[in-house]
Protein backbone atom coordinates (compact mmCIF):
# COMPACT_ATOMS: atom_id res chain seq x y z
CA UNK A 1 0.00 0.00 0.00
CA UNK A 2 1.80 3.11 -1.17
CA UNK A 3 -0.16 6.03 0.23
CA UNK A 4 -0.29 9.40 -1.40
CA UNK A 5 0.62 12.63 0.33
CA UNK A 6 -1.85 14.51 2.44
CA UNK A 7 -3.96 11.73 3.92
CA UNK A 8 -5.84 12.08 7.18
CA UNK A 9 -4.74 9.36 9.59
CA UNK A 10 -6.66 8.73 12.82
CA UNK A 11 -4.51 7.27 15.59
CA UNK A 12 -5.66 5.68 18.84
CA UNK A 13 -3.75 6.42 22.06
CA UNK A 14 -4.02 3.58 24.60
CA UNK A 15 -2.50 0.37 23.26
CA UNK A 16 -1.36 2.12 20.08
CA UNK A 17 0.87 5.09 20.89
CA UNK A 18 1.45 3.85 24.45
CA UNK A 19 0.99 0.47 26.09
CA UNK A 20 -2.56 0.09 27.39
CA UNK A 21 -2.68 1.15 31.04
CA UNK A 22 -5.94 3.11 30.96
CA UNK A 23 -6.84 5.17 32.96
CA UNK A 24 -3.11 5.75 33.46
CA UNK A 25 -0.64 6.36 30.66
CA UNK A 26 1.46 3.37 29.72
CA UNK A 27 4.99 3.31 28.42
CA UNK A 28 5.56 4.57 24.89
CA UNK A 29 5.37 1.86 22.25
CA UNK A 30 8.73 1.64 20.55
CA UNK A 31 9.10 4.06 17.60
CA UNK A 32 5.55 5.43 18.03
CA UNK A 33 6.50 9.11 18.28
CA UNK A 34 9.28 8.88 15.71
CA UNK A 35 6.93 7.26 13.20
CA UNK A 36 4.06 9.67 13.79
CA UNK A 37 6.34 12.70 13.45
CA UNK A 38 7.75 11.25 10.24
CA UNK A 39 4.23 10.76 8.86
CA UNK A 40 3.52 14.42 9.62
CA UNK A 41 6.77 15.43 7.93
CA UNK A 42 5.66 13.37 4.92
CA UNK A 43 2.60 15.64 4.65
CA UNK A 44 -0.11 13.64 6.43
CA UNK A 45 -2.58 15.06 8.96
CA UNK A 46 -2.85 13.13 12.20
CA UNK A 47 -5.95 13.02 14.35
CA UNK A 48 -5.79 11.67 17.87
CA UNK A 49 -8.87 9.42 18.04
CA UNK A 50 -9.29 7.96 21.50
CA UNK A 51 -11.86 6.80 24.03
CA UNK A 52 -10.41 9.32 26.48
CA UNK A 53 -12.28 12.51 27.31
CA UNK A 54 -12.07 15.32 29.85
CA UNK A 55 -9.03 15.27 32.15
CA UNK A 56 -7.82 11.89 30.86
CA UNK A 57 -7.86 13.24 27.29
CA UNK A 58 -5.98 16.36 28.38
CA UNK A 59 -3.33 14.11 29.98
CA UNK A 60 -2.90 12.14 26.75
CA UNK A 61 -2.61 15.29 24.63
CA UNK A 62 -0.09 16.77 27.09
CA UNK A 63 1.93 13.52 27.03
CA UNK A 64 2.10 13.64 23.23
CA UNK A 65 3.00 17.34 23.27
CA UNK A 66 5.80 16.62 25.79
CA UNK A 67 7.10 14.17 23.17
CA UNK A 68 6.97 16.87 20.45
CA UNK A 69 3.84 15.53 18.78
CA UNK A 70 0.83 17.76 18.16
CA UNK A 71 -2.23 16.61 16.27
CA UNK A 72 -4.23 18.27 13.52
CA UNK A 73 -7.36 17.55 15.57
CA UNK A 74 -8.33 15.61 18.70
CA UNK A 75 -11.45 13.42 18.76
CA UNK A 76 -12.96 15.33 15.86
CA UNK A 77 -12.55 15.51 12.11
CA UNK A 78 -11.07 19.01 11.98
CA UNK A 79 -9.93 21.56 14.58
CA UNK A 80 -12.85 23.95 14.03
CA UNK A 81 -15.54 21.28 14.42
CA UNK A 82 -18.09 22.31 17.05
CA UNK A 83 -18.85 19.30 19.22
CA UNK A 84 -21.53 21.13 21.20
CA UNK A 85 -23.98 20.38 18.43
CA UNK A 86 -25.49 16.94 17.88
CA UNK A 87 -22.73 15.39 15.75
CA UNK A 88 -21.59 11.84 15.19
CA UNK A 89 -18.51 10.63 17.06
CA UNK A 90 -17.40 8.97 13.85
CA UNK A 91 -14.69 11.04 12.24
CA UNK A 92 -13.55 11.45 8.67
CA UNK A 93 -10.17 9.81 8.08
CA UNK A 94 -8.49 7.97 5.24
CA UNK A 95 -6.76 5.49 7.56
CA UNK A 96 -7.16 4.36 11.17
CA UNK A 97 -4.30 2.99 13.27
CA UNK A 98 -5.64 1.18 16.33
CA UNK A 99 -4.63 -1.76 18.51
CA UNK A 100 -8.18 -3.10 18.21
CA UNK A 101 -7.81 -3.89 14.50
CA UNK A 102 -8.31 -7.48 13.49
CA UNK A 103 -4.92 -9.02 14.06
CA UNK A 104 -3.89 -6.35 16.57
CA UNK A 105 -1.36 -3.58 16.17
CA UNK A 106 1.81 -4.00 14.15
CA UNK A 107 5.10 -2.48 15.21
CA UNK A 108 5.48 1.21 14.31
CA UNK A 109 8.41 0.53 12.00
CA UNK A 110 6.31 -1.99 10.09
CA UNK A 111 3.37 0.42 9.97
CA UNK A 112 5.53 3.12 8.41
CA UNK A 113 7.05 0.69 5.93
CA UNK A 114 3.61 -0.55 4.90
CA UNK A 115 2.32 2.98 4.39
CA UNK A 116 5.31 4.04 2.33
CA UNK A 117 5.72 0.77 0.44
CA UNK A 118 9.22 0.35 1.84
CA UNK A 119 8.45 -3.00 3.47
CA UNK A 120 9.65 -6.24 2.01
CA UNK A 121 6.75 -8.20 0.61
CA UNK A 122 5.32 -10.72 3.05
CA UNK A 123 5.27 -14.25 1.68
CA UNK A 124 1.80 -15.36 0.73
CA UNK A 125 0.33 -18.63 1.87
CA UNK A 126 0.81 -21.26 -0.82
CA UNK A 127 -2.63 -22.71 -0.24
CA UNK A 128 -5.43 -20.34 0.61
CA UNK A 129 -7.96 -21.67 3.04
CA UNK A 130 -11.62 -20.78 3.14
CA UNK A 131 -13.27 -19.19 6.13
CA UNK A 132 -14.53 -22.50 7.52
CA UNK A 133 -11.68 -24.75 6.31
CA UNK A 134 -8.71 -25.57 8.49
Amino acid sequence: MNISKGLIIAVDFDGTIVEDSYPGIGDERIFAFETLKRLQADGHRLILWTYRQGKKLEEAVAYCKANDLEFYAVNKSFPEEDLTEDVSRKIHADLFIDDRNIGGILGWGEIYQMLTNEAPKRPKDKKKKGFFRF
